[in-house]
């Protein structure tokens, strides 16, 4: 039971009913056809006789005998001339019977010849007598005579009888081949099938390092490729959330660790005053790398499954800046940076206004963080045509090549000079906080001078309902 459960005997079941089902439509349509057009085309030749005889009757040339022998012999037909008598029930009287062999036993029952009587008019059709099948045409004559040709059609009628052996025959060796022919295809189907089936089953218990190959052009060959498609995404998405959980594990130690132990050397009963409050303002940042942290989590958390709230509101970039330098001011003092803004009044756009500062933050952050003193950060807006843009610009050493490329990723904060830090995901969070409000950030660095620009749609100044 279970063998028909298998595609491949679904396949070849599906392929032998069709094939089963046109050889039948084949064989009704086809052998019948051909045994009405025998049968109809020696009506017709009787037909044809039977009229010339009626002719030559109609003239008194020969005698019943001569003219029914005559025509007999010249087309192998049986020729009978027959008189209606007067009497009531009509009835049919032979005077002459010539060719197949003898007299016509019992003419007077046969139906073709009693209908041309009854009629007087021309009959045809197929007669049985003695296990035999014969094509009969009669045709009155003098109005008081009946000539009726016959001829057996069991010639014809064993023709058709072997295209019906030959067919079915043939219909046996058709439905064969299809069976198996269907079958081996489906069960190559059904192996290719299969291992999909396998690789999913490696995909869904997390092992990817295992290719799908198939090379065929057809839709499974497709699908296969699909599938490795599939499978490098995810081995993608699993190398990612395994470094996401190691680093963010790591970024949550390292604070964790400095506040524990600054905790236990606050016990110590002989520390001073300074130094408590030293400490404490070193626990105090921990805590701030701690809340900025998890608030930066739980915007990935929420990016990712789309559930992040972000308003489309005339939002004034020009203030927008100025609030960031307000904000970075003391900051870029105390690590010897000049940062100054290039406002231009113009530029309104369409965004949320927090979500833009919080990218801004993280612009300037970058910049101040991976440029050393004395490097000057500029904060600028501008528009172009339908885009306003807010740009972070420093005139720091440059970001390399390779660099450039990783530079939104997650956790990224490698830059080869000693001056990594932060969590690594400020930037990964806002280029999608920019896709999320329609816009972009493009990276633009050379040496001496790096630029990180927002673009977002110009504002018309019309609210717009928030993006979920």
């Amino acid at each position: 039971m279970s063998w028909f459960r298998t595609v491949g005997a679904r396949l070849s079941l599906a392929l032998l009913v069709v094939v089963a089902g046109v050889l039948a439509f084949v064989y009704l349509i086809v052998v019948p056809s051909l045994q009405n057009r025998l049968v109809g085309s020696r009506e017709d030749q009787m037909a044809t006789v039977a009229a010339r005889v009626a002719d030559q009757f109609n003239q008194n040339s020969l005698t019943p005998d001569d003219l029914a022998l005559r025509f007999a012999s010249a087309t192998n037909t049986r020729v009978t001339i027959c008189e209606v008598s007067t009497r009531t029930p009509l009835d049919l009287i032979c005077i002459a019977d010539q060719g197949g062999g003898g007299a016509v036993g019992g003419i007077a029952d046969d139906r073709i010849a009693n209908r041309a009587a009854m009629t007087l008019d021309n009959a045809r059709g197929v007669v049985t007598r003695g296990g035999r099948q014969y094509a009969e045409a009669a045709t009155p004559a003098k109005a008081t005579h009946v000539i009726l040709v016959s001829s057996s059609i069991e010639d014809s009628l064993s023709s058709v009888r072997l295209v019906k052996r030959r067919l079915l025959i043939s219909a046996l060796i058709a439905l064969a081949a299809a069976l198996g022919l269907g079958y081996g295809g489906a069960r190559l189907f059904a192996r290719r099938i299969h291992r999909l089936e396998q690789a999913a089953e490696r995909i869904a218990s997390g092992t990817f390092d295992e290719p799908i190959e198939d090379s065929s052009p057809d839709e499974l060959g497709q699908l296969a490729r699909a599938f490795d498609r599939m499978r490098l995404r995810l081995a993608g998405l699993e190398h990612a959330r395994r470094e996401f959980i190691a680093n963010a594990s790591h970024e949550l130690r390292t604070p964790l660790f400095s506040l524990g132990g600054h905790l236990e050397l606050l016990l110590d009963e002989d520390l001073d005053d300074a130094t408590k409050r030293e400490f404490l303002v070193r626990m105090r940042e921990q805590v701030d790398r701690l809340t900025k942290l998890a608030g930066e989590l739980l915007d990935l958390s929420r990016l990712d499954a789309g559930r992040l709230r972000v308003d489309r509101d005339p939002v004034d970039l020009s203030r927008v800046a100025e609030l960031l330098v307000e904000e970075f001011e003391a900051r870029a003092q105390g690590s010897d940076h000049r940062l100054e803004p290039e406002i231009d009044g113009s530029s309104t756009g369409l965004g949320d206004e927090q979500r833009i500062l919080q990218v801004g933050r993280a612009l300037v952050e970058n910049a101040l963080r991976h440029t050393p003193a004395g490097t000057q950060v500029r904060i600028r807006t501008g528009r172009n045509g339908d885009q306003v843009s807010l740009v972070v610009e420093d005139d720091g050493p440059g970001i390399g090549a390779q660099e450039a490329v990783q530079v939104f990723e997650r956790f990224y904060r490698g830059d080869g000079t000693g001056r990594a830090s932060g969590s690594g995901l400020g930037l990964a969070i806002a280029r999608e906080l920019a896709e999320a409000m329609q816009g972009e950030i493009v990276l633009d660095s050379q040496p001496g001078r790096t630029s990180f620009t927002l673009s977002l749609p110009a504002s018309s100044r019309t609210s717009s309902p928030p993006v979920e």
